[in-house]
């Protein structure tokens, strides 16, 4: 008999389980609360650019969707700093031909849409709010847009369902669940800089261009039309102290003085877009014996510093893939092991993310800093095989984010080394650096 699963949750990590679950043949039902994406943008509020990375592309690339989606993404080689008196300075995130891509957020969810509705063993339902769920049956209760509800009963259930998961809500009452969420103390607001004459970038189209002004920073990434969609991360205390249209306007021309004569908008969209919030999710277990498993934010809700959310939670489908591959019809193996799997590897990319945050407020325009990272890069092009970047690990591999964390840690103490011996001449120098790399082992 064809098993059944419900998947509660239909932005980029459900429509993504949804098409992977029903290539293994499953019988798909795809509860989304909101409308159909196909026919209205749902995306008014959050920023609608993602940076499409590895992680991401190995995903997309197992159902055929990998070329039609960087069709008309933008490459980002780099990062363009903007310092406070207008000053440009470039920093290349990996080797030559490295790059995350800038892609729009709402179509991609379009595109795993209709890739899922070409499946006849997907049943898609808009408008259906889940408010109930029932793990020792994988039972879930939705309210229809005409105020009717559904109840269905499945094989199992996949919570998809973002940061405020009504799936991991039911969970958090069971027994013995840990939930934690920290709330970072700026949040953010969209801002655009639209294209210029002729549909033309006004700045440089191939980075992701920041303004890092210490407590706070701004960041804009390109979109295909020339436009790019710009955020301010900001603390809240200092967001409720721009009231007036002077201060809002000072206060631009004050710290992002060559960024205002870019932004004809800026005034109405300042106070027209609403203040986000950043959120840490973790929790554990993710999963209840063989009825229910969690992904995606449901699992694991990251801020965006590493440019990771969306990589992650696609990398979450292709694990939970894997262990169906290798445990068959074993459903309480294949739950407990893709949660093993993944719940160390999700608390890295988190903490890496928040750290990261730190990095681009802030120290990259600390000189020691630069200057570490000058010799990091050197050491990427010079050693591939023995020196590998945080950075590289984390955006450019296949390797667990928590082999990222903790090679990041050695790595520094590596180039804290070769700073404190003034030996950044050296570096080229293969014996000097033979008395080094044991500090990555």
């Amino acid at each position: 008999m064809t098993q059944k699963i419900t998947i509660i949750g239909g932005g980029l990590a459900g429509s993504l389980a949804a098409i992977y679950m029903a290539k293994r043949g499953f019988e798909v039902s795809l509860f989304e609360r909101r409308p159909d994406m196909r026919k209205t943008s749902i995306y008014q509020g959050r920023s609608i650019n993602l940076a499409l990375s590895t992680r991401g592309l190995h995903a997309l690339e197992k159902i055929g969707l990998d070329k039609d989606i960087l069709a008309d993404a933008i490459p980002m080689y780099g990062r363009m700093m903007h310092s406070k008196s207008g000053e440009l300075s470039y920093h290349p995130y990996g080797k030559q031909g490295q790059a995350i891509n800038s892609v729009s957020r709402g179509r991609l969810n379009q595109k795993l849409i209709e890739l899922a509705d070409e499946f006849s063993n997907i049943q898609i339902y808009f408008n259906s709010r889940c408010i109930d769920v029932d793990y020792n049956t994988a039972t879930a209760t939705f309210e229809l847009e005409d105020g009717t509800h559904k109840t269905i009963t499945a094989d199992r259930i996949l919570g998809t369902d973002g940061a405020f998961a009504a799936t991991r809500g039911k969970l958090q009452i069971s027994d013995r669940f840990n939930y934690s969420q920290n709330y970072l103390h700026v949040g953010y607001k969209e801002l655009e800089i639209p294209e210029g004459e002729g549909g033309s970038f006004r700045m440089e189209k191939n980075a992701l261009h920041i303004w890092p002004r210490g407590s706070f920073m701004m960041i804009a990434l390109p979109n295909p039309k020339g436009d790019f969609t710009c955020t301010l991360f900001f603390p809240y205390e200092l967001f409720n102290r721009l009231k007036t249209d002077e201060e809002i306007m000072q206060f631009f021309k004050d710290e992002f003085s060559d960024a205002v004569p870019m932004m004809p908008t800026l005034l109405e969209d300042f106070k027209r877009n609403p203040v986000g919030n950043l959120v840490t999710v973790k929790c554990y277990p993710w999963v209840k014996e063989d009825k229910i498993a969690l992904a995606g934010d449901a699992a694991h809700a990251i801020v965006p510093f590493y440019g990771q959310g969306m990589n992650c939670s696609f990398e979450d489908i292709v694990v939970l893939d894997n262990m169906i591959e290798k445990y068959g019809n074993d459903w309480h193996k294949i739950f407990d092991e893709y949660q093993k799997e993944r719940k160390p590897n999700a608390d890295a990319i988190a903490d890496l993310a928040v750290q990261n945050y730190y990095e681009m407020a802030d120290k990259v325009g600390d000189k020691h800093f630069l200057h570490k990272k000058h010799i990091e890069h050197e050491l990427t092009e010079l050693y591939p095989q023995k020196f590998k970047s945080q950075y590289e690990l984390t955006t450019f591999s296949l390797s667990g984010y928590k082999y990222a964390w903790d090679q990041g840690e050695k790595n520094n103490v590596l180039l804290e080394k070769i700073i404190a011996d003034g030996a950044e001449d050296k570096i080229k120098d293969p014996s000097y650096m033979e008395q080094l790399w044991p500090l990555l082992d």
